[in-house]
């Protein structure tokens, strides 16, 4: 099942405290390759803790792991992805004049990958 969703890039503790040491090191690789969804959206999309998805629109394409999150922590229809290399691969260049990319909010089609 494919379904598009809203995906809001930005910043964690754990991400900030990996970039610290270092983006190649394996902290940091990890947690920014994490994505966060509602626990009633994974599972209406067949979706379970650790699973993989493909996240996908008109600039990229990435595969994450996903990561449960309550309903009143994280709406329906709302994902979230730490700042990073894979959330980089969806954002288009236009950054408004901010010199930032415009990322906070990104359609996005979300399917399970089958490992």
């Amino acid at each position: 099942m494919t379904e598009t969703m809203i995906l809001i890039p930005g910043r964690t503790s754990e991400q900030g405290t990996a970039l610290n040491k270092g983006k190649l090191k394996a902290e940091y690789q990890h947690e920014t390759s994490m994505l966060d969804i509602n626990t009633e959206d994974m599972e209406r999309l067949g979706l379970q803790e650790g699973d993989r998805a493909r996240l996908s629109n008109e600039t990229g394409e990435i595969i994450v792991t996903c990561r449960g999150r309550k309903p009143e922590d994280l709406p329906h229809g709302v994902l979230f992805i730490p700042y990073g290399p894979p959330s980089s691969q969806l954002m288009a260049g236009e950054t408004a004049g901010s010199g930032m990319p415009l990322s906070k909010h990104m359609e996005v089609k979300i399917e399970k990958v089958d490992v």
